[in-house]
């Protein structure tokens, strides 16, 4: 009688191919999610940007302030939205440098 199992090897091969459909049908599921994420981003309109922005260094101290959506403001992480109050005090109590490209200072009416 002969031993019809089948070998180490056909079963290590039958579990990648198991596997390499399980990997195809998930990357598929990830299009499709990516797909309708981006169509959804495409109905939604774009945030406005804040009125003012804390522009922070690397280091995330702070070191400008800019009127919200000044392209020479630091972006993403370096970037904080602020409140026309925290601006005023930032520019005034706190003497941090005013953007020179959107004069947040005379926005707010706080020129020297």
């Amino acid at each position: 009688m002969s031993d019809s199992s089948p070998s180490r090897l056909d079963l290590l091969r039958f579990l990648e191919r198991v596997q390499v459909g399980d990997l195809e049908r998930t990357r598929g599921w990830i299009a499709a999610e990516e797909k309708r994420q981006a169509e959804l981003s495409a109905r939604l309109p774009p945030a406005p940007p804040p009125e003012w922005e804390l522009e922070l260094d690397l280091s995330k101290h702070p070191t400008k302030v800019h009127v919200g959506g000044c392209t020479m403001g630091g972006k993403g992480f370096r970037s904080r939205p602020v409140t026309r109050t925290d601006a005023l005090r930032l520019l005034g109590v706190d003497r941090l440098e005013a953007c020179p490209y959107c004069r947040p200072d005379a926005e707010l009416g706080v020129l020297d």
